[in-house]
């Protein structure tokens, strides 16, 4: 299990903050799925995929969270800027680390839902067809889901 724990807990943690907003939460939240993958351990079954198996528990601790009221609503934590950047602040930099904070914004406008199917192909880099397990779907329809995220995303940035 530790292993394990080293080999995903980053994209874990990345996958639940892009979800949550929330550090704090999003580390609990990591916790909790590596204790329930690890009290679940025989619902795994060898024919489908590991991370397809570990981002649907994260999925369903992500939707009891959020029914146990612990979680109410997407409120991302932009750091401020200003204060990332070194002494050295190039303006080369400065634009990498707006352009990067306003599409952190933009995803953080998303609906929850084009918001998930972004953050699972994009950041986490899930084929289609595990992120059709996670979601209980079909593949062409995380295709769909996918396009009209990004659609929605160019329209949110451009307004920012």
């Amino acid at each position: 299990m530790s292993l394990l724990f080293e080999r995903y807990r980053r994209p874990l943690f990345s996958y639940l903050f892009h979800q949550t907003g929330q550090r704090v939460e999003s580390e609990d939240l990591v916790q909790t799925v590596f204790y329930l993958m690890l009290k679940n351990r025989r619902t795994f079954s060898a024919d489908g995929a590991f991370r397809a198996w570990m981002y649907q528990i994260a999925r369903n601790a992500l939707i009891n969270s959020a029914k146990k009221g612990s979680r109410t609503v997407y409120q991302a934590e932009f750091p401020d800027h200003g204060t990332q950047l070194i002494e050295h602040n190039l303006e080369q930099d400065y634009e990498q680390n707006e352009a990067k904070i306003q599409l952190d914004q933009a995803i953080a406008r998303l609906p929850a839902d084009q918001r998930e199917v972004l953050i699972l192909s994009k950041y986490q880099e899930l084929p289609y067809k595990e992120i059709a397990e996670v979601l209980k779907t079909t593949e062409g329809n995380v295709k769909v889901k996918v396009f009209r995220a990004i659609q929605e995303l160019k329209k949110i940035y451009k307004n920012l």
